[in-house]
């Protein structure tokens, strides 16, 4: 799964995430979307920073919202 996934082009850090928990519990459960959160573009800068602090996200300070978006995104 993690090989599949870095194909996809997901970051070695999502990939083995994605993959442990996958062997934690069923896969399908782990890659189902859920859908409760608000669009990225809906969230202040503010709060994108937020949540990139808390994803350890390195240089969010110094980003745009558009950047910020894409580091979260593909975190």
């Amino acid at each position: 799964m993690y090989e599949a996934m870095r194909d996809e082009g997901a970051s070695k850090e999502k990939a083995a995430r994605v993959s442990n928990a996958a062997a934690a519990s069923s896969r399908s459960s782990v890659g189902r979307k859920g859908g409760r959160a608000e669009d990225y573009e809906d969230r202040t800068k503010d709060e994108l920073v937020k949540r990139a602090r808390e994803l350890g996200i390195q240089g969010r300070s110094k980003m745009s919202k558009k950047e910020l978006i894409e580091a979260l995104r593909n975190h």
